[in-house]
């Protein structure tokens, strides 16, 4: 469940010179470095932490209130419609109950930090809904599901502060992705666990806020500073060949809704991930996750090489 707003004030450093923050006065509706140098507004209830000195993000030029990019909402015959061409991932599921079941072995309230958590992602409903774990969201604009606006490349956190971190699709939207990956090393406890689920091949989405995608291999490479739980496939082959109908389509008629057609009349074509086995979809994925420990030394080259699970 989401922390409580004052609770969440105490553990808010400058992201600029990693001090504590002083609220002032609710009439300048400002909180401030305690070096008492640098502030930074309240909007509507949220700290707007963004800077451009230190970080190589877009959340210094990107309005505070609003996401830059429409999030639509789906209700009724539309909602139902948008789950069965996005339906939760098994792979996401299972992947949660792991984290949740290690987390709550360790710590009894647990403290977890959801990095771009503006829209709650895809079988993450379980962190805003337990009241035994104190979660901390954040993104680069407002929304009900933060409680303030950063950047990810300079996280305004205290060093050593959670006990896990989540980012979902959201590395693929970052300028420097190694950088982000590295504040939420620091922000992790020793043996912190991160979980992360980024894009493969996918088409664009975001439109100019879509930058990267990763392998499996990759995406272990890019969190070579962690220890590994498990990593693999989120969603196959089958959810590929889905977005890629979908783009083709879009593409041929000129229109984003006869794509959207397509893809909601083969959404079927998606239990295929199924049927291929692992090292298949591993080389054709939509997606890819990661489930790792933070470390305090980086695997080397040769163990990154080694650690392909495809078919080839």
């Amino acid at each position: 469940m989401l922390l409580d707003q004052k609770e969440v004030l105490a553990l808010l450093r400058c992201p600029r010179s990693g001090a504590e923050l002083d609220k002032l006065d609710d009439q300048n509706a400002k909180v401030a470095s305690s070096t008492g140098d640098i502030h930074y507004e309240v909007v509507n209830g949220y700290p707007i932490l963004l800077c451009s000195e230190r970080c190589k993000g877009l959340g210094w030029q990107l309005s505070s209130d609003a996401s830059a990019v429409p999030r639509n909402t789906y209700s009724g015959a539309m909602k139902v419609m948008k789950r069965l061409v996005s339906p939760p991932s098994g792979a996401t599921k299972k992947n949660v109950d792991t984290l949740i079941s290690t987390l709550f072995e360790v710590r009894r309230k647990p403290r977890v930090l959801i990095v771009g958590g503006g829209t709650i992602g895809e079988g993450m409903d379980r962190f805003y809904e337990d009241v035994n774990i104190e979660l901390v969201s954040f993104d680069v604009y407002a929304s009900p599901n933060v409680q303030f606006v950063a950047d990810a490349h300079c996280i305004p956190l205290g060093d050593n502060s959670f006990d896990a971190v989540i980012i979902q699709a959201v590395l693929e939207h970052v300028m420097d992705p190694g950088m982000v990956v590295s504040e939420i090393h620091r922000v992790l406890k020793p043996n912190g666990l991160v979980y992360a689920e980024t894009p493969f091949l996918q088409h664009v989405h975001e439109g100019p806020y879509d930058f990267m995608r990763f392998t499996e291999s990759g995406h272990r490479l890019l969190f070579r500073q962690f220890s590994l739980v498990k990593s693999g496939v989120c969603s196959g082959a089958g959810t590929q060949l889905l977005w890629a109908l979908e783009g083709f389509f879009s593409g041929l008629f000129r229109s984003h809704w006869a794509g959207k057609a397509i893809k909601l009349s083969l959404f079927w074509v998606m239990l295929f991930d199924r049927l291929i086995p692992e090292k298949y979809n591993v080389d054709a994925a939509n997606g890819v996750f990661f489930l790792g420990a933070k470390s305090e030394c980086s695997i080397g080259n040769a163990e990154i090489v080694a650690h392909y699970k495809g078919a080839q």
